[in-house]
């Protein structure tokens, strides 16, 4: 009856059912782990894979409580409230290689995020299941055991003989995918890509480049696209971000439009002048808008691939093209050059705070080459134990950690205030117990101009953490994400303290 009969009805209700076991697997593994602090059962898919575990925990699956077939039905049920069940729409199981949908229309992709994530092998832990359940009423989609892998747009080396070849096979893919796409692209309209991806190798020879994107931006220039611009968009949970993970706190979103026919040539050094002349503004927007430092060096790819892209070709002096990668390590060495520029907004203490914290952490140092970069900073590490930032005892010389800092520092008070006290003040009272409130009761008595200063201190130890792979990286990060919601708290009124009876 057209999906309006009884029938149609009882089969959509088995469908959602259906996933309620899907989800009531997630919390019925060997795989699942007690959440200590929360008292509840933690799931299989805590992250986009299956990790070893050494014990599990188990949850009754017909209680009420976290992990049942309750709970798993009420997420259903959470999730069909937001439906709009008036709007018509349809879904397609399609190889975005060679699908044939309408042309004119608006495209907003999530694609593979190059070798990041094997989706199709962590589909089979589902599709077991759902293959149960509802094979009689899709039979087409459940006609395999498992989940097909061998046309995933992945570049799985296993699947593929070598990195080489699945590299190779994912920029081939990507490239039909997107030119595909960008046929049926409407023409008053961006294409937008989504790319929560952050992965990186070094080379001495090129800098710090990101393989998968590398990879994933070499397609979308080879199907005729250009790089306008990129939009962070906050998709990913806070909880979820950490050190050492690959993981952003947001999707990086490319916006990109057909590449113009005519486009000129570059040199190598038209290219340089136009990022340092073009990025220093675009990074000024983006911090604006509060970007984490996480997705700050993803986030600029966005206006760097523009300048690249705005162009034909970039040519070497000797008249070859400057690939992609080569293209990403300049991007990052000039991100790089700006954000040691804006050092020189700094006091002189920061600045040697900075310089010693690059190459010793809040580890200990020998006094003589502190004195020596101290005197290079214009300052004195006496002047900074008076300011209470440094430690110097025994011919050694440390900065303080935040947990050291005095509880009843006032900044009104404070005759020699440095940027590089105040950010770790700040983390002290987030992390502290206080949270944002804390921080934010320092911001209403540091006043906005010094607190900027702070938060854009942030991105620069955040970068210097990063490289180091130092675990205070997530500190900083919080802070700025954080910044909002301190902000906010920070510009409501002080309450006067209530007089005892």
């Amino acid at each position: 009856a057209g999906g309006t009969g009884a029938t149609a009805y009882a089969e959509a209700v088995g469908v959602y059912l259906a996933f309620s076991v899907d989800k009531l697997s997630d919390y019925g593994s060997t795989i699942c782990t007690w959440h200590s602090s929360k008292e509840l059962i933690r799931n299989t898919f805590s992250r986009q894979a299956i990790p070893m575990t050494w014990d599990f925990a188990e949850t009754n699956p017909l209680s009420q409580s976290a992990g049942s077939a309750s709970s798993a039905a009420q997420w259903i049920v959470k999730y069909l409230d937001q439906l709009d069940s008036t709007i018509q729409s349809r879904s397609v199981l399609a190889d975005a290689r060679n699908q044939d949908s309408e042309e004119n229309t608006l495209v907003s992709a999530d694609p593979p995020y190059y070798d990041n994530i094997g989706y199709a092998d962590l589909s089979d832990f589902f599709y077991v299941w759902l293959r149960r359940s509802l094979t009689p009423l899709y039979p087409d989609l459940f006609a395999t055991m498992a989940v097909p892998k061998a046309e995933e747009l992945v570049a799985s080396a296993y699947r593929h003989g070598g990195r080489r070849p699945a590299e190779q096979f994912f920029l081939d893919g990507m490239t039909q995918a997107m030119e595909r796409l960008g046929k049926q692209a409407h023409p008053g309209f961006p294409v937008t890509i989504y790319y929560a991806f952050k992965q990186s190798e070094t080379k001495k020879e090129t800098g710090t480049v990101r393989t998968g994107w590398e990879t994933f931006l070499e397609a979308v220039m080879r199907s005729g696209f250009a790089v306008t611009g990129t939009w962070p968009v906050r998709t990913e949970l806070l909880n979820k971000i950490g050190m050492g993970a690959n993981l952003l706190a947001s999707s990086i979103v490319l916006v990109c439009r057909p590449r113009s026919a005519d486009a000129p040539l570059a040199t190598r050094r038209e290219f340089l002048a136009a990022l340092r002349d073009e990025l220093p503004s675009a990074l000024h927007l983006l911090r604006g808008g509060n970007i984490a430092p996480v997705d700050l060096a993803q986030a600029a790819i966005g206006p760097g691939m523009l300048i690249y892209t705005r162009y034909a070709r970039v040519l070497h002096a000797t008249g070859e093209t400057i690939t992609v990668r080569e293209a990403l390590a300049l991007i990052n060495e000039v991100l790089a050059e700006i954000l040691e520029e804006q050092e020189g907004d700094l006091d002189a203490d920061s600045r040697w705070a900075l310089a010693w914290f690059d190459e010793h952490a809040f580890e200990e140092g020998e006094f003589g080459r502190a004195e020596l970069l101290s005197k290079a900073k214009d300052t004195s590490i006496e002047g900074m134990v008076e300011a209470g930032i440094v430690h110097s005892a025994a011919g050694r010389v440390r900065l303080l950690r935040p947990a050291e800092l005095s509880e009843e520092w006032d900044p009104r008070e404070d005759s020699r205030l440095v940027v590089w006290e105040v950010v770790h003040h700040l983390v002290s009272a987030l992390e502290a117990g206080g949270g944002e409130e804390a921080a934010a009761a320092l911001v209403r008595k540091l006043g906005s101009g010094m607190a900027e200063m702070a938060r854009g201190l942030c991105y620069r130890l955040y970068t210097v953490c990063e490289r180091k792979h130092s675990r205070e990286a997530q500190s900083y990060n919080s802070l700025v994400q954080s910044w909002p919601e301190i902000r906010r708290l920070a510009q409501r009124p002080e309450q006067a303290p209530i007089a005892p009876p």
